[in-house]
């Protein structure tokens, strides 16, 4: 009776250094709260211990011919995101190659009024201008939506929520039929909205290519400010009035340095950052051509 009981207690105790042995490798094994380091025999890197969002996989010929599509890191600490900005300019483009989704186009603007704002107060004077057209094509589409489904009142919130305006060109089409464009006086409609945001963007883009550009014959780098200042003159000066042309000058004076531009793209060397801007550069050709080319199908490049 005695050897049994001995016996039975034995089994117990195996069975609770066999649990305790258990628990104590499942809690080396499972992720832990937090960030870790892995990599080792004894912490193994596992597909769920990320906590970071994978970058966006860049197209090879983005990079251009004959070179490596970069890998744009994440900003730790910024609102800006690089790889962000560079997957909703790639969404937006339609799979037909003749239109551009509209939703992906203002979230890539979403990014870029990080980017602007990230820049000190004096851009709000721009970036206050992009949320309210922004703004503005999201209720129009979503009215639009109303009173397709017959809810006329902008107050009856019973209609549905989805906004009618999928593309450029369902919104270009929707507009048109609906008799919204004004091509003589303005008008309060999401094809003249559009059109400031396509301006703006150029003017971005081209500020960009500016920065990607090494120094010139006296090995000189323009700062952020004179490529800023470039870039307005070409793509909004035309169409700004002499007041804010004014303004816009002393916004561009108060720029910071190119080293802080680099920063925001997680490089510190001009060399490191073009790769990255090439491709930021391309996604925005890409989007201001193919828009470019809407608008001037339908005439409305200089929708007053």
């Amino acid at each position: 009776m005695v050897f049994l009981r001995r016996t039975r207690l034995l089994r117990y105790l195996l069975l609770s250094a066999m649990l305790a042995l258990l628990l104590f490798i499942s809690s080396i094994l499972l992720p832990q709260g937090g960030v870790r380091e892995c990599g080792s025999a004894w912490q193994p890197c596992l597909s769920f211990d990320r906590q970071a969002p994978e970058p966006p996989l860049v197209p090879a010929e983005w990079a251009g011919p004959g070179k490596a599509p970069p890998i744009i890191q994440e900003c730790p600490g910024q609102s800006f995101q690089a790889w962000r900005l560079l997957l909703y300019l790639k969404s937006s483009l339609s799979d037909d190659d003749n239109d551009i989704l509209l939703e992906p186009y203002l979230q890539s603007w979403d990014q870029l009024i990080n980017f602007m704002e990230s820049l000190g107060t004096m851009v709000s004077l721009f970036s206050q201008k992009v949320k309210e057209k922004m703004v503005v094509i999201r209720e129009l589409s979503l009215k639009h939506s109303r009173e397709a489904h017959g809810k006329r009142s902008p107050s009856d919130f019973s209609g549905p929520k989805t906004p009618a305006y999928l593309s450029v060109r369902s919104m270009v089409g929707a507009e048109l039929k609906a008799g919204l464009v004004d091509f003589s006086r303005r008008t309060d409609s999401g094809c003249r909205t559009l059109l400031r945001l396509h301006r703006s963007l150029l003017w971005l883009k081209l500020m960009l290519e500016g920065l990607s550009e090494g120094p010139d014959a006296d090995g000189r780098f323009k700062t952020p400010g004179e490529l800023s200042r470039d870039a307005y003159r070409v793509a909004l000066a035309p169409h700004h009035p002499w007041v804010l042309r004014q303004a816009a000058e002393f916004v561009f004076l108060a720029l910071p340095d190119r080293k802080y531009f680099l920063q925001l793209v997680c490089v510190e060397r001009t060399e490191e950052a073009a790769p990255v801007l090439r491709v930021i550069i391309h996604a925005l050709t890409l989007v201001h051509t193919r828009t470019q080319r809407i608008l001037s199908e339908y005439d409305m490049l200089e929708l007053p």
